[in-house]
């Protein structure tokens, strides 16, 4: 059995005191400034122990973001002075779907490594848009052995890049498929790419192409990005170029194992030059996942590409459409007509656009990806607070692009790191040992519309869409 992938994981604090949920109200004149059981000293996840203080000298109660809101403090308290209010700087964050909840979860994964867990447990909907309407099922999580965290069990995690061979080739008395071409792996469903908003300079590209080798993924960027900053990590780099500018970055192509081209109706011409360039080259197109997103996924299957990249928007939404269908449903869409063509098998599908959370990533493995492409998570996990000013020539309000590159390597790891654990959980859960396994397995999810209408629809009638 191999070895299993172990991602490291090391404290990153962070450089600016994060936006926390809760604050704290104290009404000090009601303390006794003697209880030997402060309820500060026994906090079950250390919130008040740096900066715990005598109630004489102590400073404005900050923002914490490690708080869980378990009320342990107000509850215990002798005095009853303390209580917890959402602190108005956390409402601001992100916005109707990067919510604020997400990016503090993000900056915690990416600060500790470990999965967020909540003192008072969820309280809110069971239900919601996108992603949030998608139940995955955890039937096999009462087994005691389904632990894959703790090595009880071997759960792979890895995918593949390059177009996987379909039939065996015994022509003049061959010995089969003797040549061919090397397979492209990466231990985790995920890709990295530059993101749609926010601070790119060279600080931020090193971290992110370090992250991507130490993780043994790949990093997709423009050419013009690629500078001798980034050699050391050439190895994660996929080059994305166009069919009108590849043969002037005929250097990136023979440096690179993959290559990402933008769709064009003309791109099929294109491939046999490129492949002439470099035999073994992993070809991926980049596709945005728009109404005519299925059919094109038949054709640059039949045209023997390797992998399909397709690109919604940052909210998870199909660019161009109106009105605007969600990833998991496209994602159905494209894998379903593969699937009817019977051509699925041939070709890799990853996909890009409102992948915000660990567990949008194995919902869209379960709707029929292969793997999925981070953007915005990266920077969320060097401090982003996705406020805008960079849209609008301000200043960031946490100096992105001051950021040593060391630093920002290791608070994505620590995120991916999280990210990996929690999908061993889910796998686990499932009693599936196999990310490939996941795919299209939707016998493993609920959707809340099926459910509605197979259960409520009978009683009380279909829900009327305004």
């Amino acid at each position: 059995m191999p070895k299993k992938f172990h991602i490291p994981i090391k404290t990153a604090p962070p450089r600016f005191e994060p936006i926390g949920k809760y604050a704290t109200v104290e009404f000090r004149e009601d303390c006794a400034g003697s209880c030997k059981a402060c309820v500060k000293k026994n906090c079950v996840y250390g919130v008040f122990q740096s900066g715990y203080q005598h109630m004489r000298s102590m400073d404005e109660p900050a923002y914490l973001y490690t708080c869980q809101s378990c009320f342990r403090c107000v509850q215990e308290c002798t005095k009853g002075i303390f209580s917890r209010v959402i602190n108005p700087a956390y409402r601001a964050l992100g916005d109707g779907y990067w919510l604020a909840g997400i990016i503090l979860q993000t900056w915690y994964q990416a600060h500790t490594g470990k999965i967020p867990v909540s003192g008072a447990g969820y309280r809110g909907p069971f239900t919601g848009k996108g992603f949030d309407a998608m139940w995955t099922d955890m039937s096999e999580i009462v087994r005691p052995t389904r632990d894959g965290i703790h090595g009880r069990e071997y759960i792979n995690t890895c995918i593949e890049l390059t177009r996987r061979v379909s039939r065996l080739d015994f022509t003049n008395n061959s010995p089969g498929n003797a040549t061919a071409a090397p397979i492209l792996e990466i231990p985790l469903p995920v890709l990295f790419q530059a993101p749609d908003l926010g601070i790119w300079n060279v600080n931020v590209q090193q971290a992110a192409a370090a992250a991507a080798q130490r993780l043994g993924t790949l990093l997709l960027l423009k050419p013009e990005d690629f500078t001798d900053a980034l050699a050391p990590h050439a190895d994660a780099l996929v080059p994305c170029l166009t069919q009108d500018n590849y043969h002037r970055f005929s250097d990136l192509v023979h440096r690179s194992r993959m290559v990402e081209l933008a769709y064009t109706p003309q791109i099929i011409d294109t491939l046999p030059k490129l492949r002439a360039l470099r035999s073994d080259l992993v070809i991926s197109i980049g596709v945005p996942l728009d109404d005519r997103a299925a059919s094109r996924a038949v054709e640059l299957t039949r045209a023997a590409v390797d992998t399909i990249h397709f690109y919604a928007d940052a909210h998870g939404n199909s660019p161009d459409t109106d009105p605007p269908r969600f990833l998991t449903e496209m994602i159905r869409e494209v894998h379903l007509e593969l699937v009817d063509q019977s051509i699925r098998q041939a070709v890799n599908l990853i996909f890009s656009g409102g992948i915000a959370m660990a567990e949008h990533m194995a919902k869209a493995i379960i709707c029929g990806a292969d793997g999925v492409v981070l953007d915005r998570p990266l920077l969320i996990a060097l401090e982003c607070r996705l406020c805008g000013n960079c849209r609008n020539n301000e200043p960031c309000p946490v100096k992105i692009d001051e950021i040593d590159p060391q630093w920002g390597l290791q608070r994505m790891v620590n995120l991916m790191g999280a990210w990996h654990n929690q999908l061993l959980e889910v796998m686990g859960a499932m009693g599936i040992r196999e990310a490939r396994r996941l795919r299209g397995e939707v016998g493993r999810a609920m959707w809340f519309e099926d459910l509605e209408k197979e259960n409520f629809a009978p009683i009380f009638g279909r829900r009327q869409v305004s």
